[in-house]
């Protein structure tokens, strides 16, 4: 299993008027996850664009359990709980608050596909060889 764990701070424009998280920024905060996780294995989505593959969203689940509020530091838990063997990659998220509780939990799917043939392709060698020692 891969695991990484990526910390954020909400700032008041995250906020709604009661002070709570939108609940629409948690996609962005599994974004921030999702980078933040192919950044630790030494790559970039920019690295991969390079490559040739996109990585576009098929499919996101998310399960709103407490809020986030205001000024809380919250902690984006990323994990890929199996090694990718096709053209989908599958990112599990819990979002947790300073007092270690599970505020949301989700996940999303990608594709990688070829730039240019916007057909389905199978995850880089390079990124499958760097995962490889987690599985």
């Amino acid at each position: 299993m891969f695991i990484t764990e990526t910390q954020i701070r909400m700032h008041y424009a995250l906020t709604d008027q009661m002070g709570v998280v939108y609940y629409g920024n948690y996609a962005q905060f599994y974004e921030i996850g999702r980078t933040e996780a192919i950044r630790q294995l030494g790559y970039t989505y920019k690295d991969i664009e390079a490559m040739g593959i996109i990585m576009p969203v098929v499919e996101m689940n998310s399960k709103f359990l407490r809020p986030a509020k205001y000024d809380d530091l919250i902690t984006v838990k990323t994990t890929l709980r199996e090694l990718p063997t096709g053209h989908a990659i599958n990112f599990f998220f819990e979002i947790f608050n300073e007092d270690d509780k599970l505020l949301n939990a989700g996940n999303v799917i990608l594709y990688f596909m070829e730039a240019v043939t916007m057909k389905r392709a199978k995850m880089p060698t390079e990124l499958e060889e760097k995962l490889k020692g987690y599985f």
